[in-house]
């Protein structure tokens, strides 16, 4: 679904830029040498992982799924998403957009290693993408993608699930 007609734009109809409280999910999609697959926003170009905004009706694997399909044209099952940390702190994923709207954003992580399809970015959202060493990603970085990171080098160390 594009940005106009998705939940998110029919509050801002009412609310304007005013910050809005946003659950989502963010997808780090590992390919068989563990690399890490990066997009480069369209309107900012900073490179991120998959995510996006819940739906009315959605819940968080079903938003990681959509999102990764939407932008990415991958596919990936449900059963295969691994969630290994929540980030929500406001001083990391509070977002300023381009145009002026502000979100603080409530994600739910995931890790999946297999899915199928081809990669095709959405010309309107992802200007680029690209698997990356998960130790040297591109730049410049969105900052709640480093975070994410973080997070997955020490869930993998732990095995405990993160929340920041």
């Amino acid at each position: 679904m594009s940005y106009v007609g998705s939940y998110i734009w029919s509050v801002r109809q009412a609310v304007g830029s005013e910050l809005l409280l946003v659950p989502g999910a963010q997808v780090l999609l590992l390919d068989g040498a563990g690399r890490g697959l990066f997009q480069r926003r369209a309107d900012s170009g900073v490179w991120e992982i998959p995510a996006g905004a819940c739906e009315k009706g959605s819940d968080f694997a079903g938003t990681a799924v959509r999102e990764l399909a939407e932008e990415t044209g991958l596919r990936v099952d449900r059963a295969d998403l691994v969630a290994f940390g929540s980030l929500s702190d406001p001083e990391i994923h509070t977002l300023t957009y381009p145009n002026g709207d502000v979100t603080h954003c409530f994600a739910l992580c995931f890790l999946a290693e297999t899915w199928s399809g081809e990669l095709s970015p959405a010309p309107d959202e992802v200007a680029a993408a690209a698997f990356h060493p998960l130790t040297d990603p591109p730049g410049p970085l969105h900052p709640p993608t480093a975070v994410a990171l973080e997070m997955l080098r020490e869930f993998r160390a732990t095995g405990r699930f993160q929340a920041r």
